[in-house]
This record gives structure tokens, C-alpha cells and sequence, in this order.
């Protein structure tokens, strides 16, 4: 068992700690609101902190999962920073969906000090979190995965290490990018399906047999039918999510036209007051 800290209890952060501390490892938690890691401590064995710094003091990994490149930056390097708190040798292991230069950068300035870096996005979403059934793609050197893999199956379905820094970033924008043309083209066959007449349940049994089939499918199209997007990730975060992955096409050359589109379909559930709605909010659109 390790002593680990874990930086940002947010949806996912939270029951991910918890899940390292009901493994048994020593868990010390940071959040920006203090009552959320008081939250966490009242319910789970491990302690909290008041800064970053404090929280990685003794930790031979550490974890964060926080909102976006600046928010990873700030809490690994500010003076009070998981850098100040970690001893050489330690690794940390960036759970945020940010991007591949973030990711680089941070792994550059941390070997400077002798700690490993390791970018680790996570699939899944809230459910994967709370149930400890995340899919994780990480980038980084081969010694600083063996470090932190065998923590991270506290909570992993699959863990994988896709190649140097920034690869896990780069694999988690495929699976947004495929994620986001699936939801679209779900939408359309729902809506389209509705407006045919047909009973939209029978359709999904016969239907998810085949080529068709999907965990999008599986667990959304009942409610996407129903017009209730209450569940999962969120609009707002896949909006991030898809501008990183067109601001790296802009930069590898790669073409994304149906991204782009679906990209412009999301920013209409948000001005429709969707922001907080699940991405299968695309429905929303094409139902009526």
C-alpha cells in the first residue's frame, strides 16, 4: 500500500480518492473549497490538507484531477504547489483532460526536480468514477507508469500506457472525437425514428444486436427518447474537451469537419440553457 495525496475531489476526484483510500492506501486530500474535502474525510479513512504542498509531503504518487492546462500548472508549480511537497523519486499523475503541450510541459519541469510525471485521462465518466470501472490512457516514461499503475487499479477497467508524454492526452481526444460523431448520429436515428411512428424501445432491442450497438446506445437512448439529460458528463466539459482536440488538429493537420459541426450543435444546447446537460443533450435539437 502507498502513501498517495489526491488534488481536486471534484465528480470524479472524489469518489476516485475514495476508492484509493478503501484499497487501503494512506490518502491525504486537497480542494480548493474545504468543505468538500471535509465532506470526503467524514466518510472516508485518510486525512486532508490545506495546500497542495502539504498534501504531497511523503507521497510516492500523486494524484490530481482539476479543470483545464492552467488550473494543472498552478497546482503543480505555485509555491505551495505539489511540487514543493513532493521528495525526488515521487510521481504524479495528472487525471485532468487537458492537452498533449500541457502535459509535456509538466512532465519537463517535474524531471527537473526528479519526479515523474504521467498524463492519465480517464473514460467512463461519473458512473465509471463512482463504481471504480474507469478506462485510463496515460503518456509518460515506462518507469514512471510501473510507478503509478498499480495504485491506479484501484479504481481501472483498462489502464494502459499509449507512449511518452502527451499520448494519453492525444488518445482521450480520439475517443472524444469518435464519442462526439456517435452522439450526433444517435440523435438523428432517435429523432428520426420517433417522427417514423416507431416504438423507439423495440427499435433499441433489435437494433443494439447489431452493427449499430453502442454504450451510448445502451444507456442513453431510453432517456435521450424521453428528453431527460440529467445523467453523466456535461455539456460544458465536452465543449473543453472538443477544443482541444481541433486546437491539435489545427496543429497535426488532421481533418474534423463532423467534431467541428457536432462543436457548433453543443454551443446551441448551451445558449438553450443546456450547459449541465449530459452530451446526449444533442437530442435536444433534433427531437422537436
Amino acid at each position: 500500500m502507498a502513501k498517495v495525496a489526491f488534488i481536486g475531489l471534484g465528480v470524479m476526484g472524489l469518489p476516485l480518492a475514495g476508492h484509493l483510500a478503501a484499497k487501503g492506501h494512506d490518502v491525504t486530500v486537497f480542494n480548493r473549497t474545504p468543505a468538500r474535502a471535509a465532506a470526503w474525510t467524514a466518510k472516508h479513512s485518510g486525512a486532508s490538507a490545506a495546500t497542495p504542498r502539504e498534501a504531497c509531503a511523503g507521497a510516492s504518487v500523486a494524484f490530481l484531477c482539476v479543470g483545464d492546462d492552467p488550473d494543472v500548472r498552478d497546482v503543480v508549480t505555485r509555491a505551495d504547489g505539489m511540487l514543493a511537497g513532493l521528495a525526488p523519486g515521487a510521481v504524479i499523475v495528472d487525471h485532468t483532460t487537458d492537452s498533449a503541450n500541457i502535459a509535456r510541459e509538466m512532465q519537463s519541469v517535474c524531471a527537473a526536480r526528479d519526479i515523474g510525471f504521467v498524463d492519465a485521462p480517464l473514460s467512463g465518466g461519473q458512473a465509471g468514477a463512482e463504481n471504480g470501472a474507469v478506462t485510463i490512457m496515460c503518456g509518460g516514461s515506462a518507469a514512471d507508469y510501473a510507478k503509478a499503475e498499480p495504485v491506479m487499479q484501484a479504481y481501472a477497467k483498462a489502464c494502459r500506457r499509449m507512449g511518452e508524454s502527451g499520448a494519453g492526452q492525444l488518445t482521450k481526444m480520439v475517443n472524444q472525437i469518435c464519442i462526439a460523431g456517435l452522439l450526433q448520429g444517435l440523435s438523428e436515428g432517435m429523432a428520426f425514428g420517433l417522427k417514423a411512428g416507431l416504438d423507439m424501445e423495440d427499435v433499441v432491442a433489435v437494433i443494439g444486436k447489431g452493427a449499430a450497438q453502442s454504450w451510448q446506445m445502451d444507456n442513453r437512448a431510453k432517456t435521450m427518447c424521453d428528453g431527460k439529460f440529467d445523467f453523466g458528463f456535461a455539456v460544458d466539459w465536452m465543449r473543453k474537451d472538443l477544443r482541444l482536440c481541433m486546437e491539435e488538429a489545427e496543429r497535426n493537420g488532421a481533418a474534423l469537419p463532423v467534431t467541428v459541426l457536432v462543436d457548433q450543435f453543443y454551443a446551441e444546447v448551451q445558449k438553450n440553457g443546456g450547459g449541465r446537460w449530459d452530451t446526449s443533450s444533442l437530442m435536444s435539437l433534433v427531437k422537436n
